[in-house]
């Protein structure tokens, strides 16, 4: 979990003249509480006062989870976001409350993808999910999928869903998640030691957050800890549009940008200027609703309902979606793939070669082509480079397969068909020549 989007002017300031001076990562998380407390208009990690306060006062909620402070990736700047004409009058309209960390966390209700950079709740007082805002598909680029303009139409659709409350309540059952296994993220197995349900502000409070990527790495090595295929909703988590060929404007609400040729979307029967009025019946505030239908659709294939408004018609058909459609998307630029890299490739990070530069490797097709980028130095993840592995690399085959042509292929197959403690031939190809190794398959 990071924060909001951070312009890059004040990037570029930061990494200027001042730097030697900055504060201390824990400096910063109490600055920035100080600070928001002292505006006053965002409610800060107190969910039970807003949720009294949205019952006194009618409005719906506003939820963001977002945690200070986190400069790797670029964000929409805090100042931005509360100062823009477009969105600063509709905030005005919601009890919004800012959550800092996932301690204590309710997950039968906040259930979302876990390796975005922030997530927004919009919801009535007794729980109703109105939708979801938020996402990425790039670990530094996001202007494909979020924007100002974005956030303030997911505003003004959740105050006219709340308007219409409880009437459409049946349409919003969707929205919310199957029970999960563990009630809040502290009680994971992988975190239950580490962790409480709050904040410590008595001691290193930086230290005991516990950030909205760690409850995804938890799933997937509990998963992997039983010693079972690692089920696709994990390994691939709330797939993104446009890898189905879906192309979704981030400037508005739901609505066709462009179908890619020949694509699931297109054969679907998507076309540019379509606004989506529902998926399986929900209402759909944003890029991250769409995803969370896609999310909550599994099993070999999946047939999704879809209502559009094409000009002044509505439009219903199926999308269907053909087994292994899931493992179209790409998850590599994910945070919890470290863990993926730990567990299936020894730590190592592998990159993708140009087509100029595999054109001289002369490989052929019956090969992967992956380059070895980085090889992890420490623990779990120096795992590849104690059986000798070196970056540089060029994959050949993996356990006997030659058609993992990117890295996203590579892990998925490793988590999905080997266990821990069964050791992979790999053979390589460095400077020149061909060489084989063993790599073992770790929890």
């Amino acid at each position: 979990m990071c924060r909001w989007f951070l312009s890059a002017t004040i990037v570029l300031t930061m990494m200027g003249s001042t730097f030697a001076q900055q504060p201390s990562r824990e400096q910063k998380v109490r600055d920035d509480r100080a600070k928001v407390e002292k505006e006053g208009f965002w409610i800060y990690n107190d969910l039970p006062r807003a949720y009294d306060e949205a019952k006194k006062s009618g409005k719906p909620m506003l939820v963001i989870m977002r945690c200070i402070p986190c400069e790797e990736c670029v964000k929409l700047d805090d100042d931005l976001v509360n100062q823009d004409k477009r969105v600063r009058p509709l905030l005005e309209k919601f009890v919004c409350v800012r959550i800092v960390s996932t301690n204590g966390l309710d997950l039968s209700l906040f259930q979302y993808d876990y390796d975005q950079s922030f997530a927004a709740f919009l919801m009535n007082a007794d729980g109703a999910v109105y939708g979801r805002f938020g996402t990425r598909s790039h670990r530094t680029y996001w202007s494909d999928d979020v924007s100002i303009e974005g956030l303030s139409k997911a505003l003004q659709t959740g105050l006219e869903l709340h308007a219409q409350y409880p009437k459409i309540k049946d349409s919003l059952v969707g929205k919310r998640g199957p029970a999960p296994e563990f009630a809040s993220p502290e009680k994971f197995p992988a975190l239950k030691d580490k962790y409480t349900a709050q904040l410590n502000y008595a001691g290193e409070v930086a230290k005991s957050c516990i950030h909205c990527h760690q409850i995804g790495d938890a799933m997937k090595q509990l998963a992997r800890s039983r010693k079972q295929p690692m089920p696709d909703n994990l390994v691939f988590p709330y797939p993104h549009p446009k890898s189905l060929g879906l192309i979704l404007d981030p400037k508005e609400r739901a609505t066709v940008l462009r179908t890619d040729p020949d694509s699931l979307a297109a054969e679907a029967g998507f076309v540019a200027g379509d606004v989506i009025r529902s998926l399986n019946g929900q209402p759909l505030l944003s890029i991250a609703d769409v995803q969370w239908v896609l999310q909550q659709s599994s099993g070999d294939g999946a047939k999704i309902a879809v209502v559009v408004q094409r000009g002044n018609a509505t439009k219903s058909f199926d999308w269907k979606l053909p087994k292994g459609w899931r493992q179209r998307d790409d998850i590599s630029w994910r945070s919890s793939t470290w863990g993926l890299r730990r567990m299936g490739t020894g730590g190592m990070l592998l990159e993708t070669p140009t087509k100029a530069e595999l054109a001289k490797l002369n490989l052929g097709d019956d090969a992967i082509g992956l380059r070895v980028k980085h090889v992890g130095q420490y623990g779990p993840h120096a795992a590849a480079k104690n059986a000798g592995f070196q970056a540089g690399d060029i994959l050949l085959s993996f356990d006997g397969q030659t058609d993992l042509h990117r890295e996203t292929d590579l892990l998925a197959y490793a988590v999905k068909n080997r266990m821990p403690g069964y050791k992979v031939l790999v053979t390589l190809l460095r400077n020149g020549k061909k060489m084989e190794l063993t790599l073992p398959m770790q929890e």
